[in-house]
């Protein structure tokens, strides 16, 4: 179990991160995490996400009031509580404005083409939530009939969110997803593609599933995981062809 200091880091580190690669600006942009099973470690509103310590971070209780810290917590907390309220098995959320996959959501489009296996086996289906006045209610009642299903969801004129197992796989599923709405762009300036359907889309849908069944427990370590990836991912396949 990560303790405070290290989950402070991390969140630090993923803020870096997001800045780093362009997905924020300013002070755009926030990330929170699960403090054991009452609290909330958040970033604080009005601060470079790129230049956080850790001693910036937020706690909140997991109504967003607050416990500790010299800040005030993201004004899009909302955003942040109901995903964790929905989804028991999420420990992390991002929110942040990559430039491709927001140009999507500007444009009111969803960059889910299966054009690459990766945008089923990681992200799985991709939401548009209608816009909402940003640090308002408008923006939760917009993305709750989607938190449920989707770990990535695309915020209409705003930006994107993604929640995960901890804060860098929530970190890692914005990363694809704006590589996702990456190559998609490409495909469509090129006005072609050749997209997954069929037969390999359904043994990628059940590797997905089957996967996500499988590394619910936390495995003891890369090999382990890598190991129980290569045996799914047989396992899947031989049943596919059973029935064919």
């Amino acid at each position: 179990m990560n303790t405070e200091s290290a989950l402070r880091d991390s969140i630090v580190e993923v803020g870096r991160r997001l800045y780093a690669r362009g997905y924020l600006a300013g002070a755009d942009g926030n990330v929170s995490a699960r403090l054991g099973a009452r609290r909330l470690l958040v970033t604080p509103s009005g601060v470079c996400k790129g230049f956080m310590k850790p001693a910036d971070l937020v706690v909140t209780d997991m109504s967003g009031g607050p416990v500790s810290g010299n800040g005030a917590p993201s004004s899009e907390l909302k955003m942040h509580l109901l995903i964790y309220a929905a989804r028991p098995d999420v420990a992390a959320v991002v929110h942040a404005h990559p430039p491709v996959v927001t140009g999507y959501a500007a444009a009111g489009l969803k960059p889910d083409s299966p054009v690459i296996a990766e945008a089923i086996l990681t992200l799985g289906k991709i939401a548009l939530a209608p816009y909402g006045t940003p640090g308002t209610a408008e923006v939760t009642d917009g993305m709750r009939a989607f938190v449920n299903d989707c770990d990535a969801i695309l915020m209409a004129n705003h930006g994107a969110v993604t929640c995960g197992a901890d804060v860098e796989k929530a970190l890692f599923k914005m990363e694809t997803l704006e590589h996702i709405a990456e190559i998609n762009l490409v495909t469509e300036v090129l006005g072609r593609k050749s997209e997954i359907a069929g037969g390999n889309l359904k043994k990628l849908l059940a590797l997905r599933a089957a996967l996500a069944k499988k590394t619910a427990a936390p495995p003891d370590g890369p090999g382990r995981l890598a190991s129980l990836i290569a045996d799914t991912i047989a396992e899947v396949l031989s049943e596919h062809e059973r029935r064919k």
